[in-house]
């Protein structure tokens, strides 16, 4: 079964002016194991398609199954914390808390806390290649590289297996890009994730199992 799917989602807002269509009728599937790439131009619909994906906002019509479920009658807040972990390309790290922190805070809003949620961060920053040493850091202390592997890291420790990446190279130089993209790929084909990735970044392409292109809010695969 897909871990996630779009049956005939339109999104649509007003402006001071007009109606904006910013979605038009979207039928796509996810499954487990593979890494997706979503391409377009700025305004194409990519960053509104992954926000619905994500529960952040709900479509004008159709469904998005997680599951086989709707989203629209689950509890949006519960989905975003359990079961749509979001890569940033800001990285939205918490500036307070040290990279071990801030890998943890997912597991300590679901009740996991102490050392077992240490050891996990210590366990998920390994899987990203994230030095040890650099666990008791705080953010602003290391490189964009970095900061993106411990956001990885803490998507991970949402326990999911459906990771949305937004530009998740975007502010990244091509070595960096290069690795998180490989990290990202590793994951779905050696641990069975869903990975989908918003980009702008054609390079990365060639290492996607499955590339859909939009333009003007609608949605088409590419054959390879």
């Amino acid at each position: 079964m897909n871990i996630l799917e779009l049956q005939d989602v339109s999104y649509s807002y007003n402006s001071k002016y007009q109606k904006v269509d910013v979605l038009k009728h979207i039928d796509c599937s996810f499954e487990h194991g593979k890494v997706y790439a979503i391409v377009g131009k700025s305004g194409s619909g990519k960053t509104t398609l992954l926000s619905l994906m994500a529960g952040l906002d709900l479509s004008a019509s159709g469904k998005v199954l997680y599951e086989g479920k709707s989203i629209s009658t689950m509890d949006l807040a519960k989905y975003r914390r359990e079961c749509a972990a979001m890569i940033y390309q800001s990285f939205r790290l918490l500036p307070l808390l040290t990279v071990s922190e801030n890998i943890t805070y997912p597991m300590e809003l679901r009740g996991f806390k102490g050392k077992k949620a240490r050891d996990r961060a210590r366990e998920l920053a390994a899987r990203v290649a994230l030095p040890e040493t650099l666990l008791d850091r705080f953010p602003n202390m290391l490189s964009g590289g970095e900061q993106q592997r411990v956001g990885i890291a803490r998507a991970l420790s949402m326990d999911t297996k459906l990771l949305l990446a937004d530009e998740p190279t975007g502010n990244l130089d091509e070595e960096n890009s290069c690795n998180i993209i490989d990290i990202l790929v590793d994951l779905a084909h050696k641990d069975g994730y869903c990975v989908i990735i918003a980009t702008h970044d054609l390079s990365i392409l060639p290492k996607m199992d499955v590339v859909f292109h939009m333009h003007s809010g609608s949605i088409y695969q590419e054959t390879r």
